[in-house]
């Protein structure tokens, strides 16, 4: 190959790399847009562990996912007052949280799929975070509950 066209395949190519990592980096700051909470109320599954093992400051786990999910597995304590994803689902989760003081510390999940996806996590967080809750969090399950809880050999119930 003559230097002119070697340049212009050169020049092509460093162009394609960087629109595919301008796309990477626009999906990920696209999604954290569209997140209804911030960095701040967020919890990692390591760090919500260690919350749980001081009986007076743990927060209260609800499990905001399919029903079906929540009887196969969810953490051991966790509450599950309806699947946020659906309009009697949220009602159910608005007529349980009514009764609690807005101080109360709530750390939503689901872990159906990946985060990015979950059809109940960010109807979950609104309306709770509308109610008023001021120590609202969402635990980060980036893939699903099985791999980012379960398969880690944390703590986890079945059944009701």
């Amino acid at each position: 190959m003559t230097p002119r066209p070697l340049l212009r395949l050169t020049s092509l190519a460093v162009l394609v790399a960087v629109a595919a990592a301008l796309l990477l980096v626009s999906h990920d700051l696209l999604r954290a847009a569209s997140d209804p909470w911030t960095s701040s109320q967020t919890v990692r599954p390591a760090d919500l562990l260690k919350e749980l093992s001081d009986s007076k400051s743990a927060p209260t786990i609800v499990f905001v996912g399919f029903n079906r999910l929540y009887t196969s597995g969810h953490i051991k304590g966790a509450q599950n007052h309806g699947m946020a994803g659906n309009e009697v689902g949220l009602q159910e989760l608005k007529t349980w949280a009514s009764s609690l003081p807005r101080s109360t510390k709530l750390v939503i999940y689901c872990g159906c799929c990946p985060m990015d996806r979950c059809p109940n996590l960010r109807p979950a967080f609104t309306v709770l975070h509308e109610l008023g809750f001021t120590k609202l969090h969402v635990l980060i399950l980036p893939t699903d509950f099985a791999v980012d809880w379960a398969d880690k050999g944390y703590p986890y119930d079945k059944g009701q």
